[in-house]
């Protein structure tokens, strides 16, 4: 019986221990067991790309539209579209004719320049002086022949002049020899026909003067006295040509009348006969003094060649001689460079892509005939918005997807950044070029592709995602839990990547938990 009471007393004291444990789990399960309600993100290293991504097309590096700096016929046609070039290839090619009989006449003008040099370096010899003084003399008399004409010349243009003011004119005017004539027509300027008026009283005074001087040309004029009576021809024809001109103005106004349709017609007529009576004789004066001119430097020319031989050569004769070779010789040479540009030669090798030249068809200058792309030789050219043209610059790397070749990425680099803007519907783009690393003989011209152009890279820098990232008015933090209470912490961001990275410069470190925001 003890026995059995002493057994009792002691069990509470085995199930103290276990009751207190358990008791312990409740209390843990129930109070310490408590979630957290934040999610955190761990600051690590990583490599941070900053990207830009348009989309352009494939474009051939050299894209070459050739055109005839002067115009021609076009002689041949040696390559269609499609057709295979290489560098130096004629593609088309103007009729030369012309241009090559100009070259053979500039080269007997070298050889004849040569010639001279030749002779001069040699020295004068008396049959060269003989020939020099022949020359002289057929030019002197070619002048004085054309002198001879001069009284001739003078006399028919004063009766074209006195043909058109006096027969011309008949009936125009009432009183035409008088010192107040009238305009016999119904003008409706009356302040032209008072000008006419004016006119007609000059051109009579300078007839009249003008018949004086040429009746009193002498038998044996000197030649001067007739190029100053050929002077004085022209200003009389000026006056007589301004009275003519103002007639017509009048006849040919619609306001004028006469006593019927058919006189004024015949007014009309004869003013016009008139009007080129006095211009062909203004003509006939201006081709006399232009000859004679002409003749005048031949005669110099003859001189001064004579002069040359009967003084023998002199240095400086030769420097002229020699001047006069190389001009010769600079204007063989530019007529056939002229030669050479009336062939469409291909700069580049590549594939003809426009041939619109026809055989026999004329082609004018500047006109473009045919053009040549390189076929291997490709780049890309795409448009950049103006709110990513200040994160990139030239040397920028490239990487590339085409639409025709799925799942293959090509290289490249930035190489060109066009300083103007393209305006297209208002949007402000800038264009670009895209070199490939490497050729590709699969690549077309015109293929759409996509670029994500690398601005900028960091590598082994503190990384987070944006997500865990507050912007506000304030500036740029981050959250972390500092003795169960949230606190903001300033941080400085760097570059970001498309794929949600940010480079994080200041404010953390590495392996700091911070909370994720984006999960608010």
């Amino acid at each position: 019986m003890k026995k059995k009471i002493k057994n009792i007393f002691k069990k509470p004291i085995v199930y103290i221990p276990v009751g207190i444990i358990i008791l312990g789990l409740i209390i843990y399960l129930i109070f310490g067991h408590k979630s957290s309600p934040y999610q955190f993100v761990k600051v690590v290293r990583g490599n941070v790309t900053e990207a830009v991504t348009v989309t352009g097309n494939t474009t051939p590096v050299s894209n070459v539209n050739l055109s005839f700096e002067s115009g021609g016929t076009v002689a041949g046609v040696y390559h269609d579209v499609g057709s295979t070039v290489s560098a130096g290839d004629t593609i088309v090619s103007l009729d030369k004719r012309d241009l090559s009989a100009q070259y053979a006449q500039a080269q007997a003008a070298v050889d004849a320049q040569q010639a001279k040099l030749d002779s001069l370096q040699a020295g004068s010899r008396p049959e060269d002086i003989q020939v020099s003084q022949a020359a002289l003399s057929k030019s002197q008399q070619d002048l004085a022949n054309l002198y001879s004409s001069v009284a001739n010349t003078l006399n028919t243009a004063y009766s074209s002049a006195f043909d058109a003011y006096s027969n011309q004119l008949s009936g125009l005017f009432n009183n035409s020899n008088g010192g107040n004539p009238q305009f016999a027509l119904s003008a409706n300027n009356s302040q032209a026909a008072s000008i006419a008026q004016t006119a007609l009283v000059n051109a009579h005074n300078e007839l009249t003067n003008w018949q004086t001087e040429i009746s009193n040309i002498p038998v044996s004029v000197d030649q001067a006295s007739l190029d100053n009576l050929l002077v004085q021809a022209g200003g009389h024809l000026a006056v007589v040509q301004d009275l003519m001109r103002k007639v017509f103005a009048i006849v040919t106004d619609p306001g004028t009348s006469a006593s019927s349709v058919t006189a004024l017609t015949a007014y009309k007529s004869s003013v016009s006969v008139g009007l080129n009576e006095v211009n062909a004789a203004i003509s006939s004066i201006n081709t006399t003094t232009q000859g004679i001119a002409s003749e005048k430097a031949v005669v110099d020319q003859a001189q001064a060649a004579l002069a040359l031989k009967q003084a023998g050569s002199s240095a400086q004769d030769i420097a002229a001689e020699k001047a006069q070779v190389e001009q010769a010789q600079a204007n063989l040479d530019s007529i056939g460079v002229k030669l050479s540009k009336a062939s469409l030669i291909s700069p580049i090798a590549g594939v003809v892509t426009v041939q619109n030249a026809k055989a026999g068809q004329v082609a004018s200058p500047g006109q473009v005939i045919a053009t040549v792309i390189s076929v291997n030789n490709l780049e890309v050219d795409a448009l950049v918005p103006e709110a990513d043209i200040g994160k990139i610059a030239v040397g920028n790397k490239v990487d590339m997807t085409l639409d025709a070749f799925p799942g293959e990425t090509f290289t490249g680099n930035l190489f060109y950044i066009d300083p103007a803007q393209t305006i297209t519907g208002g949007v402000v783009d800038f264009k670009i070029k895209v070199s490939f690393d490497k050729a590709d003989t699969r690549l077309k011209s015109g293929l759409t592709t996509n670029l994500t152009i690398k601005s900028k890279e960091a590598d082994n820098v503190l990384v987070l995602p944006q997500y865990a990232i507050l912007q506000t008015d304030q500036g740029t933090f981050v959250e972390v839990l500092q003795n169960g209470k949230v606190v903001q912490v300033p941080v400085t961001t760097g570059i970001q990547d498309a794929a949600g990275k940010a480079e994080i410069l200041t404010g953390v470190t590495e392996g700091e938990q911070v909370i994720n925001v984006g999960l608010k």
